[in-house]
């Protein structure tokens, strides 16, 4: 890492070399109890920089990669001053207010804040105003004063312009979170009109997972004699801890591929499915429901309180599968030049791989390879997070390889020395043609009028739920539990036949893996329980991905010897 002010530079030693962990920063300890339930044993890099810096008052802005913990970075020294002042406060006021560049955020930024004043929720209150509710339902809770106000800078503003929030007399600190996206959402010129509603003193927070241009506009805008942490890791997860593989295939095998991996059971756990077009979201939905594989679909044509739902729905375990769009562009391509300016909200509303926090995420797969390299590390930054480990897959037709090649190569530096970083995942497409014919029959019912029909009928479903049924679900929150989003939309013909994998379609690789299982099974009740060694190398060998990859290669050593 690197820590510097707008003038100087000094190395990680010259500030601190020496570890420092949460019980040593002079936090509260209802903040520490609140730290220790999330189960978070120590700081992260970036959390053990900027919280001291936080709380001595200076303003930051951070740079570290997705999954490093910039969220808890900031709000744990907004939490820590507000119960400071809240000792000696003679009335209540809107303190801190943070703002995200997408409702998705805003939800996510203020579920974070409420985890961690679990123990002091009466002391510290935040409120999310993100939700596109009318401004005057919002009115009686930014009346009660909450410590912490979260919000894209465009509501913010809403509501300031409208006599319902008054920042000027009382703020203390503003954070950005996700900086680099601000601009790009549209948001310039909502953040000078409300800094013009700011006092001229106050501390800020820039957290941002790259130094863009846009980045470096919004410092000099909102940040006074700044320090700047950069943290110098690599901008993926070490190879230990993160499995990158890649398929060459041509675009009908991706779905025969996709098919084989369900249905063989070679996918385990929560997955993420890349594709990079809202109707390629419909079409693997609905070739996946014939096959009896129920997924949620993400994109930014659903609803935003559908959206947060699935998420919040998805990190409780409730879905295994989501079938996320990455799209960059939502606008009409026959809009003319000078009209999409007008429309650069809508054009950069939602990307699903920026900033989200998904949970325990197992895979990531590239079901389309994503665009440019960012897209690429975002999209794989949604696994392997925290102390978690991960599996990313590619699926790379011709038309893809150039793209592959030049993710390859901007980040060859974070591949061991002397291998490349996308490992071949050496599928026998021989031992799987049974499900090729399978998969052609179940494409030949996904026809584009199936999939509008499909893209049409879910959006009807989302808005009746958030809109129609919002009133019975504040009502009845237990209901809102038990809302799935994962259910078929029946716009293709049912094939019953399809769910059910007979054996003769199991490849041989496969069957004797299974069967060692077996053996080894039987075996087990007659011998001690296995070393910690063996445990550890059975666990690799059980890896979602890795299992029939490592049952190929050692056939093939075979068939040489």
């Amino acid at each position: 890492m690197v820590v510097c002010t707008e003038s100087t530079i000094m190395s990680d030693d010259d500030v601190d070399s020496e570890f420092l962990g949460f019980h040593e920063m002079g936090l509260d300890d209802r903040l520490l109890k609140a730290i220790s339930k999330s189960g978070w044993r120590k700081p992260t890099p970036i959390q053990e920089k900027a919280i001291p810096l936080a709380l001595e008052g200076k303003d930051v802005l951070a740079r570290a990669r997705t999954g490093s913990g910039k969220t808890a970075a900031f709000c744990i020294p907004v939490i820590q001053k507000i119960l400071a002042a809240k000792q000696s406060a003679t009335e209540q006021c809107v303190r801190a207010v943070v703002l995200t560049p997408s409702k998705e955020l805003c939800n996510q930024a203020f579920r974070n804040i409420k985890d961690l004043t679990s123990s002091c929720s009466r002391e510290v209150r935040c409120v999310d105003i993100s939700q596109p509710n009318p401004l005057p339902s919002q009115r009686p809770m930014l009346m009660e004063k909450p410590d912490i106000v979260v919000g894209t800078p465009s509501r913010v503003l809403a509501h300031i312009e409208a006599g319902n929030l008054c920042l000027r007399d009382s703020l203390e600190m503003v954070i950005i979170d996700e900086a680099d996206l601000v601009f790009s959402f549209g948001y310039e010129l909502d953040i000078k009109r409300l800094l013009e509603h700011l006092p001229k003193i106050y501390q800020a927070f820039l957290m941002s997972a790259t130094l863009t241009e846009d980045v470096k506009a919004l410092k000099k805008m909102v940040l006074h004699n700044a320090v700047i942490l950069k943290l110098e890791e690599s901008r993926l997860p070490e190879t230990w801890q993160l499995a990158q593989y890649h398929i060459k295939c041509e675009d009908e095998d991706k779905f025969t591929l996709m098919c084989a991996l369900f249905k063989l059971g070679l996918i385990r756990g929560k997955s993420i499915l890349f594709v990079n077009s809202v109707d390629r979201c419909y079409k693997l939905k609905l070739f996946l429901e014939q096959f009896g594989v129920n997924a949620c679909v993400l994109n930014s044509e659903l609803p935003v309180n559908s959206r947060c739902h699935i998420v919040t729905q998805f990190n409780e375990d409730v879905y295994s599968y989501i079938i996320a769009s990455d799209e960059t562009l939502l606008a009409d391509p026959k809009q003319k030049p000078q009209d999409k300016k007008k429309h650069k909200k809508k054009i950069h509303e939602y990307g699903v791989s920026r900033g989200i926090d998904f949970q325990n995420v197992s895979n990531v797969i590239n079901f389309d390879f994503p665009r440019n390299v960012d897209s690429y590390i975002h999209r794989v930054g949604r696994t392997a997070r925290g102390n978690n480990h991960g599996t990313a897959l590619s699926f790379v037709n011709i038309k893809e390889m150039a793209m592959l090649q030049e993710v390859e190569d901007d980040l060859a530096d974070h591949a061991p020395e002397g291998e490349n970083l996308f490992k071949p995942y050496n599928f026998k497409m021989e031992e799987i043609e049974g499900f090729r014919y399978r998969s052609r029959d179940a494409m030949r019912a996904v026809t584009r009028l199936a999939i509008r029909d499909a893209r049409m009928k879910e959006i009807r479903q989302e808005l009746l739920t958030t809109e129609k049924l919002k009133s019975h679900f504040e009502d009845n929150p237990q209901d809102l539990q038990v809302l799935r989003h994962d259910k078929a939309l029946h716009t293709v013909k049912k094939q019953v036949v399809l769910k059910h994998v007979p054996d003769y379609l199991v490849p041989k690789t496969l069957k004797n893996l299974q069967q060692e299982e077996k053996t080894d099974k039987t075996k087990k009740s007659n011998k001690p329980g296995p070393s910690r060694g063996q445990l550890k190398f059975k666990k690799r060998q059980a890896d979602p991905l890795k299992s029939f990859e490592f049952t190929g290669l050692s056939s093939k050593k075979k068939k040489k010897k």
